[in-house]
């Protein structure tokens, strides 16, 4: 008689088990992307919010910063880990002298998407890696000599992640390129801003 019931209850555990496996379903978040860049700050002027909406990554691990005075447009990277496990790379912003807009153009012609318009005079595109199993899309926007690339490696599952990534772009091309371009002109060199 127990060893029917203990047998009974370990095919009822058994039975739940596999029936709650199958039912439950993994959390997305469809939190917008945030509209305003605000603190606190990743590498100067690239907000955490958006990082960890766009990535699913919390308290991620950041490895960078911005130079406005190392060109004269500026340069600088933000790299954004994942803080457990393999430590991989889910997302890179780089700003960097040299952007050609024959190179949105030929980007354009193979089969990228324009940006909208970010800044006047800039132009750039974005495209969703279509062999990427970990949903990457890739962006950039060029005015006169300076350019502005994001790179998301791992974007979270379940979001609109090229629509995140132009999201992200608005957010920072704006002031990232108006104080590059401002530090350019300016006579003496000025000190990278936190946001």
């Amino acid at each position: 008689m127990i060893r029917k019931t203990l047998s009974a209850w370990a095919a009822l555990a058994l039975f739940l088990a596999s029936t709650t496996g199958c039912s439950e379903k993994k959390h997305i978040d469809r939190t917008p992307m945030p509209t305003i860049a605000a603190p606190p700050y990743a590498c100067d002027y690239i907000p955490l919010r958006p990082i960890e909406v766009m990535t699913g990554v919390r308290d991620p691990l950041i490895r960078g910063d911005f130079d406005l005075r190392r060109s004269s447009t500026g340069m600088g990277g933000c790299a954004i880990y994942q803080r457990t496990g393999d430590k991989l790379k889910v997302l890179y912003v780089d700003l960097s002298p040299g952007g050609e807009l024959a190179e949105v153009e030929e980007h354009l012609r193979g089969g990228a998407k324009p940006l909208p318009e970010i800044l006047p005079g800039g132009k750039g595109y974005y495209f969703k890696d279509s062999s990427s199993n970990t949903n990457s899309v890739y962006s950039m926007l060029v005015r006169d000599e300076t350019r502005i690339m994001i790179q998301l490696e791992i974007g979270a599952e379940g979001r609109d992640n090229a629509a995140d990534v132009v999201a992200l772009m608005k957010l920072i091309a704006p002031k990232l390129i108006t104080d590059a371009s401002a530090a350019s002109s300016s006579p003496s060199p000025s000190v990278s801003a936190k946001g």
